[in-house]
């Protein structure tokens, strides 16, 4: 018996060591070891035929990855919902481009990003629908989907009931025009390739509404061996270090940006970050982030987005960071941390001269509707302390005309960006009273789960040197004087 489990336990790491050997180019072998099926959609620009087979910005992509691999460039071009699911049943399987969200981030192994999808609810330029946020969205009469795609899911997850399912984009935007549904969700190049099927212009709709931000990656069945999907992560970067993607983006795209090895996301929120009246991202935070990436010789991007956006792709995005963010014991195991940056103090703030008393809790509790930010964690808390007055909205700026149109009675906000949001709206802060504290948190840089180790502990170091060199109280000091 001892004999045969020494047998069995040689065989296994024999096993085990040709399955490894076979993910990666031979060097005896001009051919890559392991053999995949590559499955795609026609969704131009990023992948669709052409004369000489598929090609966008992903496919484009992949046959660089393929000539640098030695990988026979070979895709089907399928239906998304076929491809979909063939790709979760098929062990060799690759499917592009596909985006990464919470429901499918466990479904495959990723590799990427290597773009970028804005997804707005477009209405028929004919039939314009007001949208104030995406609950208004859920009252329409009828909105254009297509089965299976990432944005259907966030819709459905999302509680939405007035979804319509259609063939494919140019089916929807179809149905669009021909006023047969009243919005339909759609990135913007995709809406443009599909409206030019039909023979019409991106002029022939509205985007009425920003729903969500994503990252399109390429997506591996999950018994694709490890060694296979960091292949195919290490071509991509090199693409992005050697402008080979920026080239595609260009051409495809018509535009200079492209996700980098690291996503840097922030919001407006003045002082800490915003677009100053030049258009640049400054403030208080952003001035931290650029000194630490100066400091260890990286350089990447800032986007500004509503603050759930962000959040949403902190959660599900590798090598993603997030600023600034209150750290406090619901967000703590969800992201890795860097700071602290500061403290902040979190208010009901009401109208001066209202005649709104707040002492406790439950006097605010009593109240008729409270304002608050989606996504900021004043809401979260406020939900589970069990409150029911709560009216949301992802931007601080429309929650602040509530208060002062008389919708809401008192706004849930931080001392710190309060008084900016105010000037930039024409109020002061005079106009406000700063009735009941709420909580007092530290803020941070927020890192996702799956970003590495080594980078967020060279950030915090980072941090750490500019606190004792000076650094900091310099930056502080310019933006709270």
């Amino acid at each position: 018996m001892k004999r045969i489990a020494t047998l069995l336990l040689m065989l296994s790491i024999v096993v085990a060591f040709a399955l490894f050997s076979r993910c990666s180019k031979n060097e005896h072998d001009e051919t890559y070891g392991y053999p995949l099926r590559f499955i795609t959609e026609s969704y131009p620009p990023f992948n669709y035929a052409g004369p000489d087979g598929v090609t966008g910005l992903g496919g484009d992509l992949l046959k660089e990855i393929c000539r640098r691999l030695d990988i026979p460039f070979e895709v089907e071009l399928l239906p998304w919902s076929e491809g979909y699911a063939l790709t979760q049943e098929t062990s060799n399987a690759m499917l592009f481009s596909t985006i990464i969200n919470d429901e499918r981030k466990d479904l495959f192994k990723w590799a990427g990003p290597y773009a970028s999808i804005n997804w707005y609810f477009y209405a028929s330029a004919d039939h314009p629908v007001s949208l104030g946020s995406l609950d208004d969205a859920k009252l329409v009469g009828k909105i254009g989907v297509i089965p299976d795609y990432s944005i259907t899911q966030y819709l459905e997850e999302s509680g939405f009931q007035n979804l319509v399912y259609c063939t494919d984009q140019a089916d929807a935007m179809n149905q669009l025009l021909q006023g047969e549904v009243d919005l339909c969700p759609c990135g913007e190049f995709a809406a443009q390739s599909a409206l030019e099927s039909l023979g019409k212009t991106i002029y022939s709709v509205i985007p009425e509404i920003t729903i969500r931000i994503e990252m399109v990656y390429f997506a591996f069945n999950k018994q694709v061996p490890d060694q296979v999907v960091a292949d195919f992560q290490r071509e991509i970067d090199r693409t992005k270090t050697n402008g080979f993607l920026q080239q595609l983006t260009e051409k495809y795209l018509n535009s200079p940006d492209f996700p980098g090895t690291l996503q840097i996301y922030t919001e407006q929120y003045p002082p800490l970050t915003f677009r100053n009246n030049i258009g640049e991202i400054s403030g208080f935070g952003t001035d931290i982030v650029r000194e630490i990436m100066k400091r260890n010789d990286t350089y990447a991007n800032i986007t500004l987005s509503l603050w759930s956006i962000g959040y949403d792709l902190a959660l599900v995005n590798p090598n993603f960071c997030l600023f600034t963010m209150d750290r406090t014991p619901i967000r703590d195991t969800l992201f890795q941390w860097v700071g602290p940056l500061g403290t902040n103090a979190t208010y009901f703030y009401t109208l001066a001269g209202s005649g709104i008393t707040i002492t406790s809790l439950e006097d605010a509790k009593n109240l008729s509707a409270i304002g608050t930010v989606t996504s900021w964690f004043s809401d979260q808390y406020l939900r589970d302390l069990g409150f029911t007055n709560l009216v949301s909205d992802p931007d601080p700026e429309v929650v602040t005309e509530m208060l002062f149109q008389g919708h809401i009675d008192a706004f849930v906000c931080s001392s710190v960006t309060f008084p900016d949001i105010l000037r930039s709206l024409n109020y002061s802060y005079d106009q406000v009273v700063p009735e009941y504290v709420l909580m007092s948190s530290d803020y941070y840089v927020a890192f996702s789960k799956n970003t590495s180790l080594d980078l967020v502990g060279q950030w915090q170091s980072a941090l750490e040197a500019m606190k004792t060199d000076g650094t900091y109280d310099a930056i502080y000091h310019r933006w709270f004087p």
